[in-house]
């Protein structure tokens, strides 16, 4: 079976979809390896490194495009090379299927066998394959990392013969793998965290890495099957808008990360709230690709509002390329090793599996992931 790995079509993207390592790991299961010259220019991965680790380097991506059974990436491809897709061919990669539904046809209409990352289900085993809790955790960290770096302040309390300087206060909303990587982070560099969350559940996470639980009473909430917070009615959002009003503006950093899966993310800082905080405080908006959190946020811009910085980069895992890319391999390894038939050397694509049942978005010209297919229709 033939693997195809291409350098991604976004310039802002550095992360690749597998590292050596992975390539040497596949060829011993038997699989043909070819990845795209100059696929880790990014993350300073050689071709030479490639080539050694088992792979073929090849220059023609249309050829090799066409001729792979199996295509892997980090993001979705561009419209015009799906038809160069061969029959039958399997394509893995995050493709955002709540907002490209083109895209989800085309490779329905292609015959090419679909697998989204991000339907991956939260289960057990699946774990072990979950990019999307690989990548937020990253994210979580480097989002405190920006904020540290845009502030006029330093983080940790000091105290000198010049005086005593008190650590800054972090507020973290949404406390989801990216959120407690967040807090983690802003504990170590030295900072005074309180975090909230619309899930009671993750009050004690919240307090086993030494920050605070800001209790809001918004009545029944909690989580889906798949672990993510539900949608708030907007008597919810208002109740809990007045609260975070309250911590926003005793704040130095804030961290916004709540998404609600599938759809946009939902508006927790409104601009009146930041209006509310002191000039030269910070808010990173880690939500800004699907929607933001914070009102003002522009996606890849950093605003300032009334003093206040909003930071809404795109990409926060890709600031640590190196890093994001070995952990979104070895998802995709784990992935392509649980279903790996030694034998035959090949990809099981067997659709009774739950992993793959939930994850495959088209098969065999239809769309077969229920919910998808619906959109698809309306």
């Amino acid at each position: 079976m033939q693997l195809f790995v291409p350098r991604e079509n976004e310039p802002e993207e550095p992360r690749v979809a597998l590292v050596p390592e992975a390539v040497q790991k596949l060829t011993g299961l038997g699989a043909e390896v070819v990845v795209e010259a100059g696929l880790g220019g990014g993350v300073s991965l050689a071709d030479d490194r490639y080539a050694e680790a088992g792979a073929h380097v090849a220059g023609a991506r249309g050829e090799a495009l066409h001729a792979a059974d199996l295509v892997l990436r980090v993001r979705k491809p561009p419209a015009e090379e799906v038809a160069l897709l061969k029959s039958g061919a399997i394509h893995v990669s995050l493709l955002d299927p709540f907002n490209e539904l083109d895209l989800v046809r085309a490779l329905a209409a292609a015959n090419v066998t679909a697998i989204g990352l991000e339907m991956l289900p939260r289960s057990t085993i699946a774990q072990k394959m979950d990019v999307l809790s690989s990548q937020a955790s990253l994210a979580g960290y480097a989002a405190m990392i920006v904020a540290a770096d845009n502030i006029d302040r330093i983080v940790p309390m000091m105290m000198t013969p010049a005086g005593t300087l008190k650590p800054l206060r972090v507020f973290v909303i949404g406390v989801g793998v990216g959120g407690l990587q967040a807090i983690a982070t802003a504990r170590r560099l030295g900072a005074r965290v309180e975090a909230f969350d619309t899930r009671p559940a993750v009050e004690e996470q919240v307090q086993s890495l030494g920050a605070k639980f800001v209790k809001v009473d918004l009545g029944e909430t909690g989580q889906t099957a798949q672990g993510y917070a539900r949608e708030l009615t907007p008597e919810q959002l208002a109740k809990q808008r007045e609260v975070m009003a309250q911590h926003c503006a005793q704040a130095d950093i804030v961290i916004t990360t709540a998404q609600v899966f599938g759809k946009k993310a939902p508006l927790i800082v409104t601009t009146e709230m930041v209006n509310q905080m002191q000039p030269g405080s910070v808010i990173v908006d880690m939500a800004v690709e699907s929607g933001g959190n914070a009102e003002p946020s522009q996606a890849g811009e950093i605003v300032e509002v009334n003093g206040v910085k909003v930071i809404g980069l795109r990409n926060l895992p890709g600031r640590v390329a190196r890093h994001a890319s070995e952990m979104f391999s070895n998802n995709l390894t784990n992935l392509l090793e649980h279903f790996w038939d030694k034998e035959n050397k090949s990809f099981r694509l067997n659709l009774e599996d739950e992993i793959l049942r939930h994850s495959v978005l088209t098969h065999a010209g239809k769309i077969v992931n229920e919910s998808i297919a619906k959109l698809a229709q309306t």
